[in-house]
């Protein structure tokens, strides 16, 4: 699909898109107790290769209107008929990845071109460590890898080189014998994706926790919920909406909750670079209004997909706007530093990149619209649909469908925001 932007007023009020991140971990959570109901889930590519291997792991997964409903057999997970291919979920990755490692035989777990050149040695190491085995099929790390059961449990050490390993463990360590513990030699990357496994582990009667020298699960803990389990809100998807409303408009998003995700400081940020921001707590509602924009400098250790999000408002923003510490966003489903600055250069805008910064000099850029280079992110096609609101000119984005991955809904929230566009 490619999309056609004209510049653009947004108004007008849209529900919050629910998050990716619980959907995946509630529907593994689910599997665990045997039985549950996820409530509001995000329907999308991502979260759809989590029901598809959680189906292959043996349970039955009923999707109704919605909600989910998961009911697993005794010994979940079962060792799975054929091979478990992720698509292009680094998420449903990692985490099945130590599922596949509770069962008692082995599993081959895969994924697309893209999922195929991300790392993955530290968690087949960890596996290993813990009493399975776990191994790539190209000696490289990633995928397609192998993984044998069941894990026991005990110490392990790891670098925290993704949030997703640390995850996965936690989820599956539960499930042991002897727990898991972790050890960190320094903080994790995106440690709130951690301190989000623990509350939905919370939600699911399992307890984990942060402790002095990294991450820990007892063993022998049985999950399990009474009523229906309740996707919260996303933050991460729901940064683009606000950013509309900043360079704009107004935009109201209602439906939303406070919650320990990190990039609900996507609101602070946007007040920071002079958006007209107002969140009514009691009535779940975030109001971002168009102010002129200033740079900010930020460090994105924990946000990281909050890169392209910031990286557009900096695009509209006067003055410098300086990404630091994003050395692990080239390593997504993209490298979304290098795309990012190539896409933004090629509307206008004044970027340079370390290795481990973006900066984008609006204050020195003339925005104008374009054909854009195919990404094939869906991250950076929704910022860069943000920034075709204020460019001058037609903003052409190519492959616009992978909005699908994370957000199917969001150019049926531009459209009814009052953006003009078309598509084919």
């Amino acid at each position: 699909m490619e999309v056609r932007i004209t510049p653009s007023e947004v108004h007008g009020r849209v529900s919050a898109p629910q998050s990716k991140s619980y959907t995946h971990r509630a529907i593994l959570a689910a599997g665990h107790a045997g039985a549950g109901t996820v409530c509001n889930p995000l329907a999308s590519a991502d979260t759809a290769a989590t029901i598809r291997a959680a189906e292959l792991f043996g349970a039955d997964i009923t999707r109704g209107d919605g909600e989910l409903t998961v009911e697993a057999p005794a010994g979940w997970p079962l060792t799975p008929p054929d091979v478990v291919d992720c698509g292009n979920s680094g998420t449903t990755f990692r985490l099945m990845t130590a599922t596949a490692a509770l069962a008692g035989g082995t599993t081959v777990l895969t994924g697309d071109g893209s999922l195929r050149t991300r790392p993955q040695g530290q968690l087949l190491q960890a596996i290993t460590e813990l009493g399975g085995r776990g191994t790539s099929t190209r000696g490289n790390g990633q995928a397609p890898v192998i993984v044998s059961g069941p894990i026991r449990g005990g110490s392990v050490g790891m670098v925290g080189e993704t949030s997703q390993f640390i995850s996965a463990l936690l989820m599956a360590g539960a499930r042991t014998d002897a727990g898991i513990d972790m050890t960190l030699p320094s903080p994790p990357n995106e440690e709130p994706y951690i301190h989000l496994t623990i509350d939905l582990l919370d939600a699911f009667g399992v307890d984990a926790a942060k402790t002095d020298a990294g991450f820990a699960v007892g063993g022998g803990q049985q999950y399990g919920r009474d009523s229906p389990y309740e996707v919260p809100p996303d933050f991460s998807s729901m940064s683009y909406l606000l950013a509309a409303g900043a360079v704009a408009g107004e935009v109201t998003v209602t439906g939303v909750r406070p919650s320990v995700q990190g990039d609900q400081r996507i609101v602070d940020l946007l007040g920071e670079m002079g958006a007209d921001v107002r969140w009514d707590r009691d009535a779940g509602e975030i109001t971002v209004g168009r102010r002129p924009l200033t740079g900010i400098e930020v460090d994105i250790a924990d946000v990281p997909d909050l890169l392209p999000t910031i990286a557009a408002l900096g695009a509209v923003a006067d003055g410098t706007t300086r990404i630091r510490n994003c050395g692990h966003v080239r390593h997504k489903e993209t490298d979304r530093v290098d795309l990012m600055g190539e896409a933004l250069s090629e509307m206008g805008a004044v970027v340079s990149d370390t290795p481990e910064t973006l900066v984008v000099r609006g204050g020195e850029s003339s925005l104008t619209g374009g054909v854009l280079p195919n990404t094939a992110d869906h991250r950076l096609i929704m910022a860069l649909s943000v920034v075709a609101l204020a460019a001058d000119g037609i903003t052409t984005i190519p492959d616009a469908a992978h909005v699908d991955i994370s957000f199917p809904g969001f150019f049926d929230c531009l459209a009814k925001l009052g953006a003009r566009f078309t598509q084919e």
